[in-house]
């Protein structure tokens, strides 16, 4: 499998898992998704708020690499969050809306880019303003797994408030090969 075939996949279980997250917290009431259950972003919603924020910068950077311009477009009109913590939506149902299309735009993203695309640098600067130059694959798989992080602590949150989101392993969609 090539790098941009896993990313691919990761793309999909990132949505995936996007839904089932959802899901299970548009059964709990605005109490319950607001309640400080104390994880780094307190709630339900700030913690689900923090990785669209995460998702937001890391896109807009993406969209300065050459071969991403047109294809993260969208996403690099999108304003600027002004910290990592916050709450661009309060409300779930729009936050929803929001978090469906942007993985719709990552999704679209992913398949758009090449194996030379992700062997390229992308130079950058940080929430403090911070350069950096690092390799496109590398910080593409760090989009993928802060995406992963941070969802397995809504999943304990939801957990905590009497919601369980099922199988969360990246496991249930790797396909199933033969051997030759």
């Amino acid at each position: 499998m090539s790098l941009k075939e896993h990313f691919i996949l990761l793309a999909a279980y990132n949505q995936s898992m996007n839904t089932k997250v959802y899901e299970a917290a548009s059964r709990l009431d605005t109490k319950e998704l607001t309640k400080d259950r104390g994880a780094f972003f307190g709630s339900i919603l700030g913690t689900l708020n923090h990785i669209l924020v995460g998702d937001i910068i890391w896109l807009k950077r993406f969209s300065s690499h050459p071969s991403c311009k047109s294809s993260l477009r969208e996403v690099a009109n999108l304003p600027n969050p002004s910290s990592l913590d916050q709450i661009l939506f309060d409300d779930l149902p729009a936050l929803s809306e929001q978090r469906a299309w942007l993985d719709c735009q990552i999704v679209g993203w992913i398949n758009k880019l090449t194996e030379t695309d992700l062997d390229l640098l992308l130079s950058y600067h940080n929430t403090k303003g911070v350069s950096a130059n690092k390799r496109f694959s590398s910080l593409v798989l760090h989009l993928f797994n802060h995406q992963t992080h941070h969802r397995g602590q809504v999943s304990a949150l939801l957990s905590q408030a009497g919601e369980d989101i099922g199988v969360t392993d990246l496991l249930a969609l790797i396909p199933e090969e033969i051997r030759d």
